[in-house]
């Protein structure tokens, strides 16, 4: 793999689960990092703040918006590599405020591409989701699977990944988007199925879930990193879309029993309406085929689910005050 060192990169949504991650794995290739967090009044850099002190002292941290296109101009200037993570993500929370979606991952992608454009940066990655794909029409998923938007949130994915698509086909912008599937591991937000279990299973004797038949491809945060990584050095990858994603399917009952297992707790486990998505919006199976990623840029999933979870649920144990599992929704 070609190195990132001496470069100087920006990562948008480094304040986020995988952004955090990625800009700590940067500073350790020796890369210049210009980190991009979204301003907020607190002048909180979000999960940047649980990074050591050397990679914070590293970190050249701009606040602000992609969904300012003079803002974003100024951003990308002078970047060798774009990494764009910023976006909403909720997807409970797409079904309240559909149109904030669309302004900030399918018109935010747009100011970044035409900011790349603009500036000549020689390789953007561009995040992606496998939402889009929907529930499968067949499994494993490759990336010829026709998309569907079955919530808002994955509509605006799909947008923005169409936004990526066209800025190569009409102008040759150096964009790769990486597809990641289901992404866990330490930092991660209550938001997720995986850490509001666990968060639910550390503090008391009920676990409030919803769906448990979906199944999904759980990958450890390094992997989708190192996906990452790989999707920025790469040659002759620009223009594609590349799955990240084990192969592994695994349904939301069983990933519940292995934190039970992991973490040695026997809580009830309530499967509950209200946490439950639109019956139509409901993606029932999600498995990856990540063969293009093996193929052109040498990628693999490493860390296994169980040792995956059982990381999870230690960093978690000792970070439980981040926590608020009376409050989430899955």
């Amino acid at each position: 793999m070609n190195t990132l060192a001496g470069k100087r990169v920006l990562v948008t949504g480094a304040g986020g689960f995988i952004g955090s991650h990625l800009v700590e794995a940067l500073i350790a290739s020796g890369a210049t990092v210009r980190a991009l967090v979204h301003y907020n009044s607190r002048n909180d850099w979000g999960l940047l703040e649980s990074l050591p002190k050397p990679v914070m002292d590293a970190l050249e941290v701009w606040t602000g918006n992609i969904r300012d296109p003079f803002f974003v101009d100024r951003l990308v200037e002078g970047n060798a590599v774009v990494f764009h993570l910023a976006a909403l993500i909720p997807i409970p929370y797409s079904y309240v405020a559909p149109a904030e979606f669309v302004d900030t991952n399918v018109r935010g992608t747009l100011h970044v591409l035409e900011a790349v454009r603009r500036h000549d940066v020689p390789r953007m990655v561009h995040t992606s989701t496998s939402e889009t794909y929907g529930t499968a029409q067949y499994t494993p998923i490759d990336e010829k699977h026709p998309l569907q938007g079955q919530s808002p949130y994955s509509a605006s994915k799909i947008g923005a990944d169409k936004m990526a698509e066209a800025y190569w086909r009409s102008f040759r912008t150096p964009v790769v988007t990486l597809r990641p599937f289901n992404t866990f591991g330490p930092r991660q937000s209550a938001r997720a199925f995986l850490p509001t279990v666990i968060s639910q299973m550390l503090t008391g004797d009920t676990v409030r879930v919803g769906a448990l038949e979906p199944v999904r491809d759980m990958n450890f945060v390094t992997d989708t990193v190192d996906g990452f990584l790989r999707a920025a050095t790469a040659t002759g990858i620009e223009g594609l879309t590349l799955n990240v994603g084990s192969g592994r399917g695994v349904s939301m009952g069983d990933l519940v029993k292995i934190a039970m297992k992991v973490s040695g707790k026997s809580p009830r486990i309530q499967s509950e309406a209200e946490r439950m998505r639109p019956p139509d919006s409901e993606v029932m199976e999600l498995i990856c085929d990540a063969a293009l990623a093996k193929k052109m840029m040498g990628w693999d999933s490493r860390i296994g689910l169980e040792e995956g979870v059982r990381r999870t649920v230690e960093w978690m144990t000792e970070h439980l005050a981040a926590y608020k599992p009376h409050l989430y929704n899955v």
